[in-house]
């Protein structure tokens, strides 16, 4: 990974590189040749306009106009021509090669012929590049010939190659910079990379106790909080797993015991009368109501909480509802001298279309959890509400309430506050896990605050569904 890296930004560095290059030579290439051209015009038409006023027939040359030609291109390495209308060459600044007497035909005198100046670039046999350059000789606005210069711009060549070189050099050096540099990067980058990938490998091998340590203020840090604190939660759920297998096994393990317990008891029995054996079934029948109970529990919370499971929608009267569960439970609250009542404004409340059976379980879990970590001689009290939107039912009392800290797990599957006194209670950590699924399929909420008389009050509210809709 790291070479990929350090190749990808080499490359996206010389890609970019090679495109200015490309763009920065074309446009030096042509600023050069714009101002070269420019100089042998200019010198063009100063010949073209000295040979206009030394001759009176063009095809006349004097030595005076020689004279002036030569000046003007003296130091130069530009060869002037000068040809009449029917593109005789009449001077030729090459004495050594010279076309005088000749007649020349080319493109640019052509056109200067016309009375346009004129332009080309071309190649020599040995390579070299030539600027050639045509300007018409006015006489009484008449054209009388037309001067043509040509110039080997060797120089320009020369001076475009040295700045080619020295950006070829320059990108190289650059290209190797930035691999070195991107190198560096990709080495502390995949450093800690590797620092996640060792981590998630001990993640699933199980090891939830793993943390991944990358310091500074990056995506990098960001992404290792996420990671432990996803740890942190596979590690808490998996202690709750563990816990709560604990914590089954010992509930079944009691009944389970006593199960054993009644049956050695009968057999070793020698002669048991009717009445020992009918005693000793009615407790067996209990222990096995309690295992029932475990679960049926432990079914209903796997049902409950598939995704795919769905509520099966039905008119119902929530105040017949919890009537009904208040009844169930006045038993156990009247056990405990603990005052069980309701305020239900029954005046605004009209049948909505909830799955009874899961949200009688969720209300009559709270409802019980209430009444059995209440003190003796407290109090339980239901309450029902609605507007327009949704329904909520709340269950308060004057028990020793739940720590702040503790109400946002206490809905966590498995969840238990106080194993000591969940235990002599019966509870097995269940009953808020299947009230929560309850209410989520609904969905609806639910809530634990203060309540006003010091204790929890559980707030359960679900979206307004009328028998009408």
């Amino acid at each position: 990974m790291r070479w990929i890296m350090m190749l990808t930004y080499v490359v996206a560095i010389l890609i970019t590189l090679s495109l200015m290059s490309v763009y920065i030579l074309g446009v030096l290439t042509e600023s050069l040749h714009k101002n070269e051209s420019v100089n042998l015009f200019a010198k063009a038409n100063i010949i073209a306009d000295t040979v206009a006023g030394a001759i009176d027939v063009f095809d006349v040359f004097d030595d005076n106009a020689d004279r002036q030609i030569e000046q003007i291109i003296s130091g130069t390495v530009i060869r002037a021509l000068a040809v009449n209308p029917s593109c005789t060459v009449l001077y030729d600044s090459n004495t050594e090669a010279s076309l005088e007497g000749k007649v020349l035909m080319r493109d640019v005198i052509n056109t200067a012929m016309q009375g346009e100046q004129a332009q080309t670039l071309s190649k020599s046999d040995d390579g070299n590049t030539i600027m050639s350059v045509a300007v018409p000789v006015m006489r009484d606005e008449k054209i009388k010939g037309v001067v043509y210069l040509v110039e080997t711009i060797d120089d320009i060549d020369k001076t475009i190659s040295y700045v080619k070189m020295n950006m070829i050099v320059f990108s190289v050096l650059i290209s190797i910079l930035v691999g070195m540099l991107s190198m560096g990067m990709s080495i502390m980058v995949t450093s800690r990379l590797d620092e996640f990938i060792k981590a998630a490998k001990e993640i699933s091998n199980g090891n939830y106790k793993t943390r991944v340590n990358v310091s500074g203020d990056s995506e990098l840090q960001e992404l290792s909080d996420a990671m432990n604190s996803m740890c942190q939660a596979l590690e808490n759920v998996d202690e709750t797993h563990k816990k709560f297998i604990s914590d089954v096994s010992h509930e079944l393990k009691t009944p389970l015991a006593s199960i054993k317990l009644i049956c050695d008891s009968i057999v070793d029995t020698a002669e048991p009368d009717i009445e020992m054996i009918k005693e000793f079934l009615a407790d067996l029948s209990n222990e096995v109501d309690r295992l029932t109970r475990i679960v049926e529990r432990l079914l209903t919370l796997t049902k409950i909480g598939n995704e795919e499971e769905q509520p099966t929608l039905t008119p119902v009267d929530f105040v017949v509802m919890l009537n009904a569960i208040m009844n169930r439970l006045r038993p156990n609250a009247e056990a405990k001298h603990i005052l069980l009542c309701g305020d239900f404004d029954s005046a605004d409340i009209t049948p909505v279309l909830i799955d009874y059976d899961k949200l009688w379980e969720a209300v009559y879990n709270i409802t019980d959890n209430a009444i059995k970590y209440t003190p003796e001689n407290g109090t339980v009290k239901m309450e029902l509400s609605s507007d327009a939107v949704e329904m909520s039912v709340s269950v308060s009392d004057n028990g020793p309430g739940i720590p702040e800290s503790e109400r946002e797990c206490i809905f966590d599957r498995f969840y238990r506050l106080d194993d000591s006194r969940t235990r002599e209670t019966g509870g097995t950590g269940l009953g808020l896990a299947i009230a929560k699924e309850a209410v989520l399929l609904h969905g609806g909420r639910i809530e634990v605050q203060e309540s006003e008389m010091g204790g929890c009050k559980f707030i359960i509210s679900i979206p307004k569904r009328t028998a009408e809709v």
